[in-house]
């Protein structure tokens, strides 16, 4: 066999490997180090959904905590209703049951705490009086990330 031969047939492997990979490249530029997918078909699922996500709820955090003390629904949360919360507190921090944290020494803080938050002296509290009770809560932490540096961006001049 001549060595022509041999190398007709290697060029025209070389060239249908070639056109293969030219044919199965996407047409849009991929991002180095990313997998190319192709687009998704729509489904019969996908036109079922909404255009817009529903709107959430109008009730406040506060006023679901107001609705967990108001156990009888008056749209009063009574002194009773708000210590009730508290006696459950209790049973968990005296899980031996031996009484040495007592009740009514734990309940001077809520108690005076209620006290204060009566301030029309109804011995109950209304939505208002019921929200300066709250319990302070710390500001929610959010991660910054530093802007990336120029250099990391730019290519160097020896590449």
């Amino acid at each position: 066999m001549d060595w022509r031969w041999v190398a007709a047939a290697g060029a025209g492997l070389a060239a249908m490997l070639g056109g293969s990979m030219v044919l199965r490249q996407p047409s849009a530029p991929a991002q180095a180090g990313l997998p190319v997918r192709p687009p998704a078909s729509r489904t019969v699922v996908d036109a079922e959904l909404p255009d817009r996500l529903p709107e959430a709820s109008a009730r406040t955090r506060e006023d679901k905590r107001f609705d967990r003390y108001d156990k009888d629904r008056d749209g009063q949360v009574t002194r009773d209703e708000y210590l009730a919360q508290r006696r459950k507190a209790f049973a968990k921090l005296d899980r031996d049951g031996d009484g040495h944290l007592s009740f009514d020494e734990w309940a001077v803080k809520a108690t005076t705490k209620f006290a204060a938050a009566d301030r029309d002296r109804s011995n109950a509290m209304d939505r208002a009086e019921f929200a300066t009770t709250a319990v302070k809560r710390k500001p929610a932490r959010t991660m910054h990330c530093p802007p990336a540096s120029d250099d990391a961006v730019k290519p160097t001049e020896e590449s």
